[in-house]
């Protein structure tokens, strides 16, 4: 992580060569909130494709069909929709002859999933003939304009030497691109745009000597597919990649694959006459000064067309094509999303989440080793290397760290001591019984496995609900958050109890107690349902008041959901909202929205704000060229303002992204209602959804009642907060549902009173040092991720408030079955409720 923050060093390099190999080795990829630099989103139009395709059908129609004038007549296109082409015959007589053979002018798709089909369909209908892409070879020109794109967009971005871009297909037509270090997103967009340099250059010789000599007007050029091979080639190419008008994977008369290729007339009377003068000897295609083929001449190649073969798969010949047509984009991309991150406030992001998870990892090992003493030192230890692990997981497989992702190890750091606390509050429960301290120790790991298995269960679906319907660092926390479910799930139940057994084979331990401050008193009984209709009505209440801030004031959507673009600035001046809402008027962009963000972080002499403009009538994000007014506009205002960093949403993507937040919460929530239906029983399925459903309103109804924006990592947060919460729940039900064997003939009230006092404790620390890790994150961590963590820290309290006031006053009030002796136990419940 520090390499790849700061760069390589002869010092860092060496430290990294002395690390075992068998160990996770490589770097903790960081994302651009960190480390600076540009994101696109794209979508391809691959529509054009299908046009362009039928246009350069047409003259090869036209000519077939002039051959059979007798039979149809003169011919002549006529308008068609894009993608079809049309045309009408003289003699409608002759509409068999004509389809038959235009017919014959298919080819096979080149697909090995559309085997035996063809690549068009032709149709007729009175005197019109018409043609266009059969399915199959629609989805393969998807297939391969996808390719081209992303494999043109690749080599664009490598030129500029970048380290670790991220360009990945998402979808069917759209196109991720990642670029750390480069200055803007306009900057990106420019450099995608660059055409490649394709030329057919003559063949002097071949060499494995880079440092050869290759002659005068010579070059040496390395092969793309042998590393250790150089070509010597004449520098005056024979044609360039400027004539080439298209180039496509096909299959020669032996039905073999290979490449076909085509050139505009200039290229074609230029390649003619080269090839009939140089039969025999070899050519070499060249891209971006790599040879990527270096076929031999058999034959003059007139006509503007030839074909390359060899022994390609179907995968190889489609890949060469795509190299060869990789001079040019084959679709317009439509950018839909594009954010841009200075390496400043990267860098500023990556010192706050340091202090913070410093904050907060010191705050948490104080905590524990001050409630359980000598095994709160254990559990400190399990946790220091569960951080280790989480961190080499993360490297193992090459996961990508993001702001959201150093909350989520935040988090991973309060909640990993959930399961130590579980067990350290039932061994402190069985010392009480006389058991001794050896029966006591293996009881607590016993009993307390359901609860731990069942809570984190629960917030390990939500986690994977984020990364299948999340986007971007959404993603990155739903990762962070799901490794660091499973090593403080192992830490806690193998690391920790390994010290534990160590420690208390090392003498006898009669006599012993768990020492360490008690923030509950021992057998606490309180009465939670002596005012049940008061706390349940006040719960009701807020929810209520939730619902009304919503409806009535609405929520300040950011641009995830609303579309726009948002603009940091940096001053060394203070901010003038007004002079910078003049400045910005003139240039008619509609609805501006421009607010001072006050930051104890920030130098005292910086001056931060954010201007969000409104997204405009298109499907594209705001063009770089208004981002750039803008910026001019404020500049003019105050000389020294700067834009660390801007974001810019489409409407069309910003409205997909509504539907899968919507979405994404409402899969979470039914996911979780199965699973505790299947584990517990339908009362206590419905108890959990309904604290679920609290305390989610109660978090937007407090996002709306303050006007703080609410974007996608507010999702985020809602589903953290929706398996926080059933964390809570389920430990108490899990105790419920064993008071409910063990005490067969208290009443209900009593069982659940019972099961919640003997659980507080255990509930106490564990929101307790969750809170305290997520203050340190709030206070610390800076304005770009205040709003999650603000949503985050304000579900625990309401997630540990539900689960003792409105899901357990829910299950009473819904009553369970009391027959537990007339079926058997849950697996891997024994009857006494301990687990097996």
């Amino acid at each position: 992580m520090a390499i790849e923050a700061a760069g390589e060093t002869p010092e860092r390099a060496a430290a990294r060569d002395a690390w075992p190999s068998f160990l996770p080795n490589s770097l903790v990829n960081l994302g651009l909130d960190l480390r600076g630099g540009a994101h696109l989103l794209g979508e391809v139009e691959v529509g054009e494709v299908y046009a362009a395709r039928m246009d350069a059908y047409w003259p090869e129609v036209r000519d077939a069909l002039r051959d059979e004038r007798d039979t149809v007549g003169p011919i002549r296109r006529i308008d068609a929709p894009d993608g079809q082409l049309r045309l009408r015959i003289s003699r409608p007589e002759g509409m068999e002859t004509a389809l038959a053979t235009v017919r014959d002018l298919s080819s096979p798709v080149a697909s090995l999933a559309a085997a035996g089909e063809r690549d068009i369909t032709v149709s007729g209908a009175g005197d019109v003939i018409t043609i266009e892409l059969s399915e199959a070879e629609k989805s393969a020109t998807d297939n391969r304009t996808m390719q081209q794109s992303l494999e043109i967009i690749r080599r664009r971005v490598d030129e500029v030497g970048t380290r670790e871009p991220t360009i990945q297909r998402q979808g069917d037509d759209r196109i991720l691109i990642q670029v750390p270090g480069i200055g803007s997103a306009s900057e990106l967009k420019s450099l995608i745009g660059t055409t490649a340099k394709l030329t057919f250059n003559p063949v002097v010789g071949r060499t494995t000597n880079p440092d050869d000599n290759p002659g005068a007007r010579n070059f040496l050029a390395p092969a793309l597919e042998d590393s250790g091979l150089y070509y010597i080639l004449e520098e005056s190419p024979v044609v360039s990649g400027d004539e080439l008008t298209d180039s496509q994977p096909a299959f020669d008369q032996n039905g073999r694959p290979s490449v076909t290729f085509r050139f505009n007339p200039t290229g074609a009377r230029k390649f003619g006459d080269y090839t009939a003068s140089n039969v025999g000897a070899p050519f070499a295609i060249v891209l971006d000064n790599e040879v990527i083929s270096a076929p031999t001449i058999q034959e003059a190649i007139r006509g503007g067309s030839g074909q390359i073969t060899g022994s390609f798969t179907v995968e190889e010949s489609t890949e060469l094509a795509v190299l060869l047509r990789a001079g040019a984009l084959p679709a317009k991309i439509n950018f839909l999303e594009e954010r841009t991150i200075g390496p400043e406030l990267g860098a500023d992001s990556i010192e706050a989440g340091k202090i913070a998870t410093g904050v907060a990892f010191a705050a948490v090992l104080i905590f524990m080793g001050l409630a359980y003493g000598l095994f709160g030192i254990f559990a400190n230890i399990a946790l220091i290397i569960n951080v280790a692990l989480l961190f080499g997981l993360l490297s193992a497989i090459g996961a990508t760290l993001t702001l959201p992702g150093i909350a989520g190890i935040v988090l991973t750091v309060g909640m990993a001591v959930d399961a130590n606390v579980l067990v350290f509050e039932r061994i402190r429960e069985e010392l009480r019984t006389a058991k001794g301290p050896g029966r006591a120790i293996e009881l607590g790991y016993e009993k307390a496995l359901s609860a731990i298995v069942d809570a984190n269960i629960t917030t390990f679906i939500t986690a994977a609900i984020l990364f299948i319907m999340g986007s971007g660092p959404v993603k990155g926390f739903a990762v962070t958050l799901a490794l660091g479910i499973i090593t403080s799930v192992f830490t806690a139940l193998y690391v920790t109890r390994l010290m534990v057994v160590m420690w208390y084979r090392r003498k006898n331990r009669k006599g012993w107690q768990l020492s360490g401050v008690k923030l509950v008193p021992d057998e606490t009984t309180v009465d939670f349902f002596k005012r049940a209709k008061v706390t349940f009505g006040f719960s009701a209440l807020m929810v209520a008041a939730a619902l009304a801030a919503f409806l009535s004031l609405g929520l300040n959507f950011g641009i995830d959901f609303k579309g726009g673009t948002t603009i940091r600035t940096q001053s060394e001046s203070a901010v003038s909202v007004g002079d910078y809402r003049n400045a910005i008027a003139p240039l008619g962009l509609g609805d501006i929205s421009i607010t001072e963000v006050f930051d104890p972080n920030f130098d005292e002499n910086q001056h931060v704000a954010m201007v969000r403009i409104q997204a405009q009538d298109d499907v594209e994000a705001v063009s770089p060229e208004t981002i750039a007014a803008v910026e001019q506009a404020l500049q003019t205002v105050d000389p020294t303002v700067t834009f660390p960093s801007v974001e810019s949403v489409g409407p069309k993507v910003s409205g997909e992204l509504i539907m899968t937040a919507i979405y994404a919460v409402v899969a979470a929530i039914t996911a979780v209602l199965i699973y505790i239906w299947m584990r517990f029983e339908w009362q206590f399925a419905l108890g959990a959804v309904v604290a679920l459903i609290h305390d989610v309103a109660i978090t937007i109804g407090v996002f709306a009642l303050f006007g703080i924006q609410f974007d996608l990592s507010i999702i985020a947060a809602l589903l953290t907060i929706v398996g926080y919460s059933l964390n809570d729940t389920v430990v108490v039900f899990d105790r419920v549902r064993e008071n409910l064997r063990k005490y067969k003939k208290l009443e209900l009230a009593g069982v659940l009173n019972l099961s919640i006092n003997e659980t507080l404790s255990r509930t106490i620390m564990t929101s307790g040092t969750t809170l305290v890790a997520l203050i340190a994150l709030l206070v610390l961590g800076g304005d770009v991720i205040r709003g999650f963590v603000f949503a985050m820290t304000l579900g625990i309290v309401v997630g540990t408030w539900s689960s003792v006031f409105v899901a357990s006053n829910i299950l009473l009030w819904l009553g369970v079955k009391r027959d537990w002796e007339k079926k058997d136990p849950a697996p891997g419940i024994q009857t006494d409720g301990s687990a097996v």
